[in-house]
């Protein structure tokens, strides 16, 4: 793990074992720690989500978003991997890559006090969908394929995997702390809220034209019991009704804190989770923008979402799921800082556990920034270049951390060579030329 945070070039297996200088030794195994389970991913995980808990008050709740990714991969022969829309295609024509389906949990750790939180990984999955089989299959292959797709829907899963977060916290003494998740619209769906565990909670996109109906206004004498009455306006028929009034509500995003302009419908049913509990249905209008100081203001597009929790009060249903937006980032981070699916490994459980590890390792550094800089602080060992314009109040990156850890683990070795890149002085029109070592510069990369 230390090797998958500090290595240099590509993180395939063969690059951290050059990094560990065991390029010369057997490398049988490295390969066989991922492909023979060697290890188990889930106590690992559970060990960081702990580690967030005790973060955290103790009427606090446990914070969390959960999404899915592409890994991409061009080989034929690596299991789980298949053709799968791009998430980075244009509008007008969907691209098609192959890659591995992977799903991640992360959990929220507050920062500051007006709003700001981190992501960090507690939960990773390989969620792969099985071999489809040739048209002139028998019919038992096929009927087989439908039973074990019906299985592994990515739904299905996100539930399972929900379903065993709620566990691990009843199990390791947190049973009394709620569970709030943001999702996205993926997951907004009949097969993910009729199943919704004890004390957890969910907030997510949903349709412009979604349907949600009112308290029934009394019952039959006869028949069965009514879960509906009237139909309410659909969240775009909301959004456009002048009568409605909008209420403003203050929350974090994007660097500062905004006004946002809400409505909302409490103490509705949905059929998504068959009128079993209430929900509470948040409108919000879209946020103006100027992209710079001359151009004309814009406005992005309305938000529409579903919280299961209509006593959750609306300042937290928008800023939960606004730090959802955090997930995205962690995503990045793991795949161009940390090389997330670059292991060239073939076999399913090799693929499970080397891009796992992976999304650990990059827990742990996140969590060890945490513990030792507190959630606002970072690393000052290298001051920032003069055309770096980023606010001093920003968190650390993780470009920053990994650099700060490079500098512990090697600048020792490196001296009286090395020398902080902390200078202040005047510049010059020619520079002064000095006889180092090319390594001084290895820690001061901006990504």
């Amino acid at each position: 793990m230390l090797s998958q945070l500090v290595c240099l070039g590509r993180h395939t297996i063969t690059g951290l074992l050059c990094l560990q200088d065991r390029a010369q030794q057997d490398w049988s195994a490295d390969y066989r720690f991922y492909s023979r389970d060697r290890f188990n991913e889930d106590k690992a995980f559970a060990q960081i989500r702990s580690q967030i808990e005790q973060q955290l008050e103790a009427d606090q709740p446990l914070v969390a978003a959960m999404d899915d990714s592409l890994l991409r991969k061009s080989g034929h022969k690596i299991a789980g991997v298949r053709y799968q829309r791009d998430p980075m295609s244009p509008p007008f024509c969907t691209n098609f890559v192959r890659g591995l389906r992977v799903l991640q949990i992360s959990a929220a750790v507050a920062r500051g006090s007006q709003g700001q939180a981190r992501m960090i990984p507690v939960d990773f999955l390989h969620a792969p969908l099985p071999a489809k089989p040739r048209k002139n299959a028998p019919a038992q292959a096929h009927e087989e394929y439908e039973k074990q797709r019906a299985k592994r829907n990515i739904n299905i899963i996100g539930h399972q995997r929900l379903s065993s977060l709620r566990e691990q916290m009843d199990h390791s003494g947190w049973a009394q702390r709620p569970l709030v998740v943001s999702l996205d619209g993926r997951f907004t769906n009949s097969t993910v809220l009729r199943q919704v565990p004890q004390r957890t909670s969910l907030i997510g996109r949903v349709r412009k034209d979604a349907v949600f109906y009112y308290a029934p206004q009394g019952q039959a004498s006869r028949g069965r019991k009514r879960k509906y009455g009237e139909r309410c306006p659909t969240p775009e028929a909301l959004l456009k009704d002048s009568s409605q009034p909008w209420v403003e509500v203050k929350a974090w995003a994007a660097g500062k804190v905004h006004c946002f302009k809400i409505k909302t419908l409490s103490e509705v049913y949905t059929p998504m989770n068959k009128a079993a509990t209430a929900v509470r249905v948040v409108v919000i209008e879209p946020v103006p923008y100027r992209p710079n100081k001359k151009s004309k203001l814009e406005r992005r597009e309305p938000a529409f979402l579903i919280c299961t929790d209509p006593k959750l009060p609306l300042e937290k249903v928008l800023q939960y799921y606004l730090w959802r937006w955090d997930i995205e980032v962690n995503f990045r981070d793991e795949k161009t800082l940390l090389g997330l699916g670059q292991a060239q490994v073939r076999t399913e459980a090799s693929n499970q556990n080397a891009p796992a590890l992976a999304a650990l390792a990059y827990a742990i550094l996140l969590l060890a920034s945490i513990k030792c800089y507190g959630a606002d602080g970072k690393p000052d060992t290298f001051k920032n270049p003069r055309w770096y314009k980023r606010p001093s109040d920003q968190r650390a990156t993780t470009s920053e951390l990994i650099n700060q850890l490079r500098y512990e683990l090697w600048a020792s070795a490196l001296k009286p060579n090395f020398r902080p890149i902390t200078s202040s002085d005047p510049s010059h029109q020619t520079a002064t030329k000095f006889d180092l070592s090319a390594a001084s510069a290895l820690f001061r990369t901006i990504a």
